[in-house]
């Protein structure tokens, strides 16, 4: 039981009863009686509570009509930061859906949702318009195409589909196996395995012109054969061999850096008042668009590819920057 909810407990305690012993706040509460005397110092002098000690009848009692004593409002038991990032997200989640077979159920969960988020005098408008869950680069996806790839997932049925390369700017025709799919900063993608390559591949699902079931049984791959091809890499970029790297952040940006995760198997220490970011990866470009958003802040010290690449990417940039500044 934590702090905030002994106070609670004591309050529910002192309403119930004209008079507590010490005695039924240890027994009730789980804790030693200097813990309980803070506590109680806590609630008179930082909280305004009335809570005297009455001499005559040994225990503590709840004057809440002392004039001597403005109004006290004990602190809210509210939800931790992930629960309310849930709700929140999935409340704004169902506002995005469009009519279909869900229409029906929605109703009453968003109000749920909304009962859940209200607590005491705040209300769900007051609420969210106070708290917001912003998505980030979220690439729409179209509702059809995605409703047949998960059916094909779910069902262990094959796919045919016309995939966009934006890298390549071409579109080209494949024959996949549904596997799983991933919904990673704020865009869905679909692990599957590619008959043409004859090896696994992600697909962002935006970029999935369209899609056709097809009668042939879903060849299956392994969690653990998942796992090793498409986790071990860096953010959604799948590979079994990975390199290791190394990132060198100033002792201003390892405030931020040294709480962030990057990857579940990174290592991070300080080293001379900068900070050492290890993280495995596979594929540099998502890699390397999290180290250019650091600017100066960071350098590459190993490996040596990547330490190449990062270069030539400021370069181009800078170049850029130059160009303009001359016109």
């Amino acid at each position: 039981m934590d702090r905030t909810e002994r106070f609670y407990k004591i309050e529910r305690m002192l309403r119930n009863r004209d008079v507590v012993p010490i005695r039924d706040f240890l027994d009730e509460l789980g804790v030693s009686s200097a813990t309980f005397k803070r506590d109680i110092e806590y609630l008179r002098e930082r909280l305004n509570a009335p809570i005297p000690w009455d001499r005559e009848q040994r225990g503590y009692r709840l004057y809440e009509s002392d004039p001597n004593n403005p109004r006290h409002e004990l602190p809210g038991l509210w939800f931790n930061s992930s629960e309310i990032h849930a709700l929140l997200a999935f409340h704004h989640l169902l506002d995005r859906l469009q009519p279909g077979l869900l229409t029906p159920h929605i109703a009453p969960l968003k109000k749920r949702i909304q009962a859940l988020i209200e607590k005491d005098d705040r209300s769900f408008a007051e609420v969210a318009r106070r708290i917001r869950v912003l998505p980030l680069a979220a690439r729409p996806t179209e509702s059809l195409c995605f409703q047949t790839i998960a059916h094909a997932l779910l069902a262990r049925r094959r796919l045919r589909l016309n995939y966009f390369h934006r890298a390549r700017n071409e579109e080209t025709a494949r024959e996949v196996s549904p596997q799983r799919l991933a919904h990673y900063r704020d865009n869905w993608y679909l692990d599957a395995w590619d008959h043409g390559k004859n090896a696994l591949r992600t697909f962002a699902v935006d970029s999935i012109r369209n899609a056709a079931l097809l009668d042939t049984k879903a060849r299956n791959v392994p969690d653990k054969i998942l796992d090793t091809e498409l986790g071990n890499g860096y953010g959604i970029f799948a590979g079994r061999k990975t390199q290791t790297a190394v990132l060198r952040f100033t002792p201003e940006r390892a405030r931020w850096v040294a709480s962030e995760q990057w990857h579940p198997k990174q290592k991070g220490y300080d080293k001379n008042g900068a900070y050492i970011l290890e993280v495995p990866y596979s594929d540099d470009r998502e890699l390397l668009m999290d180290i250019l958003k650091y600017g100066p802040d960071v350098e590459v010290i190993a490996p040596a590819s990547l330490r190449r690449a990062t270069i030539k990417r400021l370069r181009l940039a800078a170049q850029r920057y130059n160009k303009t500044e001359k016109q």
